[in-house]
């Protein structure tokens, strides 16, 4: 059964019928075309499809779409300037190489943003923990973790 689903998505508005069960990380890909909000483990483990819900952190892949009735929805897509420059978190990814295959990188780059607007100037021991519901397999997480202390400082403009 269809129902209308509203919300706004990276500051666009968004009018839509889904089935009641579509996932928010499946009408994100499917029906926005958004697919840098990944699929991992379908079961809110790994955490590539983190995406931002009225400024929180959230797993898309736990949400149903209609939970995000009336909501602010971010991705990966929309943290970026409009000028095409990269958000600090993403730049620091990039410089300080906190990916390799990039299939987490999205994922780690919307909880890292959360987790600084908390805490602005995390230790290395806080940004582990913080991302302990994101899982790379492909990095030691040394580098992430670099990245994420990096982009904190840029966030607040710190050189």
């Amino acid at each position: 059964m269809a129902v209308s689903l509203s919300l706004t998505v990276n500051g666009k508005p968004v009018t839509a019928s889904v089935e009641a069960r579509t996932l928010l990380v499946d009408f994100l890909r499917e029906h926005l075309n958004l697919t840098g909000t990944h699929v991992g483990c379908d079961t809110a483990q790994c955490g590539a499809c983190t995406v931002h819900l009225d400024g929180k952190a959230v797993k898309a892949c736990n949400l149903l779409a209609l939970q995000a009735q009336g909501s602010k929805v971010v991705t990966i897509e929309g943290v970026s300037p409009a000028d095409g420059t990269l958000h600090p978190m993403q730049a620091a990814f990039r410089e300080h190489h906190g990916l390799q295959c990039g299939f987490c990188t999205p994922g780690m780059v919307m909880s890292a943003i959360d987790f600084v607007g908390v805490n602005a100037v995390p230790t290395e021991t806080q940004v582990r923990e913080a991302l302990d519901g994101n899982l790379c397999r492909c990095t030691g997480y040394h580098n992430i973790v670099q990245s994420v202390i990096a982009g904190a400082k840029a966030m607040r403009g710190t050189p």
